[in-house]
Parts: C-alpha cells; structure tokens; sequence
C-alpha cells in the first residue's frame, strides 16, 4: 500500500472514530456475529494432517458467514426464493413423470397403430413441454437471483469489514494468506457464492429425479428371470439394481482418477492471482520502471509466474482429461444399457414398446441422477479452492477484529481533547503487530494555530506516528485525541489520485460537483497549477499524467477546498523545490491563517514557516521524544537574513555597504 490511505483520511475529530466503529459492528453482524475464535491445529498431528484440518476449517470458516444470508440479519428475500426454487424443483420433477409416462403411451400407440391416441398424445405434448420450459426458466430465473444477491450481500460484508479501521491498510502489516484481496472479493467470492447454489438445487433435483423414476423402473421392469446351469434364478428389480450399480462405478471410478483435482484447482487459482498481482504491480510501478529501464528484469520475472501458471494448468488439464473420460463413457454407454436388459423381456411379449422406452427414459434419468458427482466434480473442486481463499482473508480479517476487541497486544485510544487543545497524544507507544516498538510514550499537546514540525532521522518513526494519529496504525498504548468540533487533513507525500476527471482528483475525498467550477479553478491558480483549467473536466490517466510535484500542490488545492481545521504533512512537499516549496507554505499560512499544522519532514528549511520543532530520535526498545523547542526566534533570524540578502541584491553597481 502506498500513502493513498492517508489521503482519505479527512475527518471530523473523534465522530470519524465513533462511525469507523459503528460501521465495523454493522459489518460484524451483517456476517453472522462476532469473529469466531481460532482454531488451533492439535500439535500431535503431522504437517500433511494439520493442512487437511486447515482446510476443512476454511470451509467451515466461509460458511460461518455465508450462511448468514438466510439469518436474522441477511435479506427478507433469500427464504422466499430459496423456497419458491425448491417449489419449482418439484413440480420440475412432476412434469418429467408426466413426460415420461407420455413415452410410454406414444410408442405403445405407435406400436398398436393407433392413430387416434398417436394425434390425441401429440397434442398432449405441447402443453407438458411448453409447461417444462417454463419451469426451467423461472427454476434458472430464481437460481440466478439468489446467486446474486447472496453475493451481493456477503461482498458488501466483506467488503465492510475490509474498509473498516483501515484494515484494507491493516492487511499488509501482519502476516497470513490473504494476498490479493481483491481478486478473493471479486473473482473467488462469486465463484463460492455461484457454485453452492447450483450444487444444491443439482443434488435436490437428483434426488427427487432418482426417487421417482427408480419407482418408475421397479414398477415396469419388475423381476428378471435366468437359467443358469439348469438352475433358475429370479433378480428382482433388476434394473433398478443394475442402475444403482453402473452409477456406482462411473461415481468411484471418478472419486479415484479426480482425487487430486481439489488441490491443483486451488494450486491453479493461487498461480493465476499471483500472476494478475504480478501485472498489476507493473501497471502501477510503470514510470519508475520505465526511468530505471527495467523492464527485462520485469518480462523475467512475468515469464517466471506466468511459466508457473502453465504448469499448474498442464496439471489441471490432465485431471480434466480423466474425468472427461468416465463422464463421457458413461453418457455413452447409459442410453444403451436399459435397452440391452429389457430386449429379452420385449422379444418374449412380456414388456410392450412403450414399457421398454419409458424403461429407457427412466434409467437415463435416474442414472443422470446417481452421476451428478462425475458431471459436477471439477466444479465442486474449484468450489472448494475458491472458498477456501475467501476464507482466509476472512480469518485474516478476524485476526484483525479479535486485536481490536483485545487486550493482548495494546490498542491505541482515540478520543477527544480537553479544553481547545486540537491534538493531544497521552503517553502516545507505537508497536508492530508482535509487540516490538517503534515510538515509546509521546506525550504531546498541540493548541490552536500552532505549527509544529516533527523532525527526526529515517527510521526513527515519524511517518509510523502519523499513520497512529491517522488511525491507521492500531497497535501500540495511549492515546490519540481530537478536539471534537474541528476537521483534521492528512496530506501524504504520495497523494492519491482517484480515476476520472480532474476535477473529481482536486475534489477528493469530496464529491467532484461539491464546489462550483470557478471555486476550483481558483484552487489551482493559487498552487500554480492555472494551466490545467482548461483540461478539469477531462477524464484522463491523471495519476501516471501528473509528476510528482504536480500530485503535491494539486493536493495542496484540496486543502484549499476543504478548508479544515488542523492538517498533518507526511513529507508533502518532499517533490518540490525549496522555492516552490516556501510558495505553497506561504500560500496556506496566507489562505488559512488559523490553521494549525502538523508537520513531518526532513527538510531544515521548513522551520521557517513553524513556531515549534519535535525531535524523535531512534533509540533501542522505540524511538523516544528528545526534544521540543520553539522556533519563533529562529524564525525572526531567518526573516531578517532573508532582508539583507534581497537588500544585496537591489543595491545599484558600485555602492558600498556604509560602515
């Protein structure tokens, strides 16, 4: 992540708080409750088995919240339709009996030679299929609608709890399999909330389908008779049993060549995020790369994960081959084999024509029935592996709610100052996820139109102290306060900007219409960005467009606009000359002299438009506060150093300096 989060960070005191937290509970039980508590793997298992338990938690894990959907807090529509859809399921399997006992009529007609009953059943006909495309239509209307809105509302949970807190920033500071966030909600999450519902309605239809018509075969196909060595011998429903039988083969047969299909699915998606996050990388790095020429290194390491993704599909291909071997044999062989057993009994006078194709019919329905597995089996696999990812970030997000709920590690408060003061930090501690320390008890109050600069060497925590008083940063002791009736602004030393116009990039995080275009243009008049007015409403690649320098002062131009009470600078004018840089502190000291600033920069030159310096300095067990000190004498020297330098300057040739 790069400092756009802190871009977003324009807040009304501790109520953005208060909403951050009243959003994460909405998120929390819109999933179904709080987060689970981990499951620890028993220490006596081997790896291989702590992986299988691993697994089957993570499908646990998906459901604890996928199935909340149909809970008390999912939506009103989901038993209505999953109800209507298991309705019309049935009546499905209704019309399909009547279907086929209509096959049976027909060719016992057919064979009789009755033409009266051969033109009454054609007329049949029509309304039993006109009646079964209907009910397939709606059944796909209502499978469909579920899926979507059942993905709908799990993302839009997700998603909230991702937004939440700054987890979305939170994610790369821990460690987990939740890489590529945003491939698991988009691609994986639609694929675990697709697949299920169809698996359902399939086995729902193939059990009704194989209870029904193994009646129907039963029923016409009663028992068959053998000699066998002088010996009779009488089978039963036997084509029921041969039914039950073949499908138990084909179903074993792919049990065992598919049993590795679950894994190279989920290897073949993680290969294939990998590869998408690879690109992406590149898309969004391209100048950088571009000015160190490096892209034979980047088609190297493409050709790498892309040569990876090839080989899990090769894989996964040679699983697919297997399958597609049973599966096709046995659709095959299926129509064949009711015909071959009941010839016997047709050619003796014991069964009619229209017995022995309704025979036919029904053992290709019931087998269809016994074989979903083998038609449905990479499906399931790829199910499994896609659930599994959303899952995990689940779990990494859980991980994220139970240290917020959680003493263990230290949280860092968020409240509201006493008295005027706009920034308080209490004994203000900073650490990583495991505990160790970055900045160990600040305590610091800074007052109304105070501009304090916070100065220290790389590493000793200042833009880790900005992201805490962001909120970004979780971890850590003490306090974070705001006053609670003014506005904070971060100001990152990489301003986001957001796709679209760019008018909508200077309005950020606001809403592109909130100012009058005049009002804009003045913003970026005033940052010395006047030759982009004729281009603000273009819809352009602003952010690989703008250098950036032109990135900061356009970030300058929305604090214009938003005009806030106290704003933080992360290195904001980092990538701008030390003259254009006193310009743009001059300019909002000038536009915004009430403004309270918070600063953190290297630059000395800044301390000429602050009234107060911070030292952090590095220290074994945290950086610590060493200094604080004012500056409004230092700033009274600079002014008058700068007078006599513009004096040299405007002396005509030849004077001399009297004295």
């Amino acid at each position: 992540m790069s400092d756009a989060e802190l871009d977003q960070k324009s807040v009304d005191g501790s109520e953005q708080h208060s909403a951050e937290r009243s959003r994460q509970e909405k998120a929390s039980t819109d999933e179904g409750a709080l987060p689970p508590e981990v499951v620890e793997p028993d220490p006596e298992l081997t790896p291989e088995e702590a992986e299988r338990a691993r697994k089957r938690y993570l499908l646990t894990r998906f459901w604890i919240s996928a199935r909340g959907y149909w809970g008390r807090g999912g939506e009103w529509l989901a038993w209505p339709c999953s109800i209507g859809l298991l309705a019309l399921i049935v009546t499905n399997v209704g019309f399909q009996y009547g279907i086929n006992i209509w096959n049976r009529a027909i060719f016992d007609a057919i064979e009789q030679r009755n033409a009266h009953t051969v033109y009454f059943l054609s007329a049949v006909f029509l309304p039993l299929a006109l009646g079964s495309v209907a009910l397939v239509v709606t059944q796909v209307f209502l499978r469909m609608l579920i899926q979507r809105r059942w993905r709908s509302w799990l993302t839009t949970a997700l998603i909230g709890r991702w937004l939440a807190n700054g987890r979305y920033y939170q994610l790369n500071l821990i460690g987990g399999d939740h890489k590529n966030p945003e491939a698991r909600i988009s691609e994986d999450l639609r694929i675990a909330t697709e697949s299920p519902v169809d698996f359902i309605a399939g086995v729902i239809s193939a059990f009704l389908s194989a209870s029904t018509f193994i009646v129907v075969l039963w029923t016409i196909g009663g028992a068959l008779t053998l000699t066998i060595a002088g010996s009779t011998v009488t089978v039963p429903g036997f084509l029921v049993i041969t039914a039950v039988f073949y499908a138990a083969i084909t179903s074993s047969s792919m049990a065992v060549i598919g049993r590795h299909f679950v894994h190279v699915s989920e290897v073949k998606n993680q290969a294939e995020a990998e590869f998408r996050y690879t690109l992406t990388h590149v898309r969004e790095n391209g100048e950088s790369i571009a000015l160190l020429g490096g892209e034979e290194e980047e088609r190297s390491d493409l050709d790498k994960t892309f040569t990876h993704v090839l080989r899990q599909w090769a894989l996964l291909s040679r699983q697919h081959m297997r399958t597609t071997l049973v599966s096709q044999g046995s659709s095959l062989l299926a129509p064949v084999v009711p015909l071959l057993l009941c010839a016997p009994k047709y050619l003796e006078g014991s069964m009619t024509l229209g017995q022995v194709m309704q025979a036919a019919s029904a053992f290709a329905i019931v087998q269809s029935a016994f074989g979903w597995l083998v038609d449905n089996y990479p499906r399931l696999a790829d199910w499994h592996a896609c659930a599994r990812r959303v899952a995990s970030l689940m779990m990494s997000l859980d991980g994220l709610e139970r240290a917020e709920q959680s003493d263990a590690l230290g949280r860092i408060q968020h409240g509201e100052t006493e008295g005027d003061a706009m920034l308080s930090l209490n004994d203000l501690s900073v650490s990583l996820d495991d505990g160790t320390a970055v900045v160990k008890e600040t305590q610091v109050t800074v007052e109304p139109g105070e501009r304090v600069l916070v100065a220290g060497e790389s590493g000793s925590g200042k833009s880790t102290l900005v992201r805490a008083i962001a909120g970004l940063w979780p971890w850590g002791d003490g306090s974070v306060n705001f006053h609670g009736d003014r506005r904070l602004f971060m100001l990152p030393q990489r301003p986001y900007i957001p796709s679209g116009t760019l008018r909508r990039a200077v309005a950020y995080p606001g809403a592109a219409d909130s100012w009058p275009l005049d009002k804009i243009k003045a913003a970026l008049d005033k940052v010395g960005l006047d030759y982009l007015n004729d281009r603000i409403e273009e819809e352009a690649p602003w952010d690989q467009t703008l250098s950036g320098g032109e990135k900061q002062r356009l970030a300058f131009a929305r604090l214009l606009l938003h005009s806030p009470d106290t704003i933080v600078l992360d290195e904001a004018t980092s990538a701008l000359d030390e003259k254009s840089q006193d310009k743009m502190m001059e300019m909002i000291i000038h536009e915004l002299p009430q403004i309270t600033i918070i600063s953190v920069a290297h630059r000395a030159e800044l301390e000429a438009f602050h009234s107060r310096k911070i030292t952090l300095e590095r220290r074994e067990g945290g950086a610590k506060l060493v200094s604080d000190i004012d500056l409004l004498q230092r700033k009274r020297k600079r002014n008058l150093l700068s007078r006599l330098v513009e004096n040299r300057h405007s002396r005509p040739k030849g004077s001399t300096t009297p004295g």
